[in-house]
């Protein structure tokens, strides 16, 4: 899902946001109106007396929207299968500012995942930010680990956020390159 309108919303009840860029914390109070700036992975980006807050998708509703369908997993998936869910998921993740998932961005080093003796499974990310520095660095973490953690057989998912390499415009892929104006 993607939108770069600026549709109109009200707040139906009080909603956890974060605050872009800076990532803090806020509640919006039910009654609050704004303007749908992005819609990306379910979750959206809302404008709001001055300032962009995110709304993540379990709250799609505080604005009149549907939440984000869960992953599905076929009974009997192969390793091969989650893995290959587990990337679907990670494109579903996007920073607030910028409209692009966080794979295609090059965000995204490492992902491997281990069969715990329970015959669950642990995801471990490495990924990094396009500037250390980024208020909206816990947040993207956050949104991976609970987009992964949706997915049946994944009970635990541990994301690092590592700086080395730093992350340069090389890394994004050429669809990314086009979106966002550098190719």
């Amino acid at each position: 899902m993607y939108s770069r309108t600026s549709e109109p919303v009200k707040f139906e009840r009080d909603c956890p946001a974060v605050m872009v860029p800076s990532g803090e914390a806020v509640s919006l109070p039910a009654g609050s109106v704004g303007y749908i700036t992005q819609a990306l992975g379910g979750s959206f980006t809302v404008y709001v007396e001055g300032n962009l807050f995110r709304i993540a998708g379990t709250d799609a509703d505080a604005i009149g929207k549907p939440p984000m369908a869960l992953p599905v997993l076929a009974e009997g998936a192969s390793d091969h299968d989650v893995e290959e869910l587990v990337w679907e998921q990670l494109r579903t993740c996007f920073d607030p500012e910028i409209p692009v998932n966080i794979v295609d961005l090059g965000l995204v080093y490492e992902c491997n995942l281990f069969r715990l003796e329970d015959g669950q499974r642990r995801a471990e990310i490495k990924m990094t930010l396009t500037a250390p520095g980024c208020g909206m660095g816990d947040t993207l973490v956050s949104d991976v680990q609970s987009k992964v953690e949706l997915i049946p057989t994944i009970s635990e998912a541990d994301v690092e956020l590592v700086f080395d390499p730093p992350w340069n415009q090389n890394m994004m892929s050429e669809a990314a390159k086009l979106e966002t104006g550098m190719l």
